[in-house]
């Protein structure tokens, strides 16, 4: 299986706006990537005290000061394209409940025509998780329960939950996504906690770092507790032209980092690498969002090459 490539779509920063969006997407859609993604915040506490991006700081990129919502976002994008696959890298669970979760992407799989990958993970902002009434030292467990009631609510109706968390009565639940029996479910989760709950749970598994050989020892962990019958656990990896905890004007990787870690996407087995843009020095503009599929299409050749160069080395 070749290695496909995804792209985060503009969604954070002052210049996105609706010609971003749609110029980007189509033009994603027209040169061959593979999938576009959204991520889910809700505001920017100026004050913020919780550890950012596990990196043990506090201090968040600028660009999280202007957010647009991520259903909402797809449910544009999906509007504008075709055929491409749109994802959540990630929906926070603690956002959410049941019902409302499991109605709004199932409506979007139902108009994108079952092209959603849903991403759902813990978060990391206490201050974000107080304005939902949820408190983070629950987030596991709750995210938990969550994916569970959210299958329930995907499966014949009559749909009936009772759980610590949530408590759904006897119930018509409606729409069901188009893809059976549900769409895949996506976990970023890298603690030994979260690698059991995404063994347990999820079908798609997106770190965004290690080595290969760090990636392909989780991997096998999860694939020993994986239950019986369930399909092994795919694996998306996350590459970042610049990551948020990079310093602003530092240029991050560059698209030559990302062409490294193709490299260690083909070799841990990866179906799609996804491409983060959002906090890149060179995004200043919609004009740099639209321009920038085609920026990156060489990316889509770079992994074709490195593929056919891995192939010619393991053949006998």
């Amino acid at each position: 299986m070749s290695l496909r490539i995804g792209l985060s779509l503009p969604q954070l920063g002052e210049h996105v706006d609706t010609v971003a969006v749609r110029e980007f997407a189509v033009a994603a859609e027209e040169l061959g990537f593979a999938s576009l993604w959204v991520q889910e915040h809700l505001f920017y506490p100026e004050a913020n005290e919780s550890v950012y991006g596990g990196r043990h700081t506090t201090s968040v990129h600028p660009a999280y000061r202007s957010v647009f919502g991520a259903t909402e976002l797809m449910a544009f994008v999906a509007a504008c394209t075709r055929t491409v696959s749109i994802g959540s890298s990630i929906l926070v669970a603690g956002y959410h409940r049941p019902v409302e979760l499991a109605q709004r992407l199932a409506t979007l799989d139902v108009l994108s025509g079952g092209r959603l990958v849903a991403g759902l993970g813990a978060g990391w902002s206490d201050e974000e998780h107080a304005q939902m009434d949820v408190d983070p030292r629950t987030r596991g467990r709750r995210m938990s329960e969550l994916v569970e009631a959210v299958r329930a609510c995907w499966g014949p109706d009559p749909v009936q939950f009772d759980g610590y968390f949530f408590t759904i009565p006897r119930s018509a639940v409606r729409p069901k996504p188009v893809q059976t029996p549900h769409p895949p479910l996506l976990s970023g989760l890298r603690s030994a906690a979260g690698l059991t709950r995404t063994a347990a749970l999820f079908d798609i598994w997106n770190p965004s770092s290690g080595t290969p050989e760090a990636l392909l020892d989780q991997l096998d962990t999860m694939a020993g507790m994986r239950p019986e019958g369930m399909s092994p656990v795919r694996l998306f990896l996350r590459s970042y032209l610049q990551r948020p905890t990079d310093a602003v004007g530092s240029g991050g990787q560059g698209i030559t980092g990302v062409e490294n870690d193709i490299r260690t996407a083909l070799v841990t087995g990866a179906e799609q690498l996804i491409v983060e843009l959002n906090f890149w020095d060179e995004m200043r503009s919609s004009a740099d969002w639209v321009a920038a599929p085609s920026r990156l299409a060489p990316l889509l050749e770079k992994a074709d090459e490195l593929s056919a160069q891995l192939a010619t080395a393991d053949a006998p």
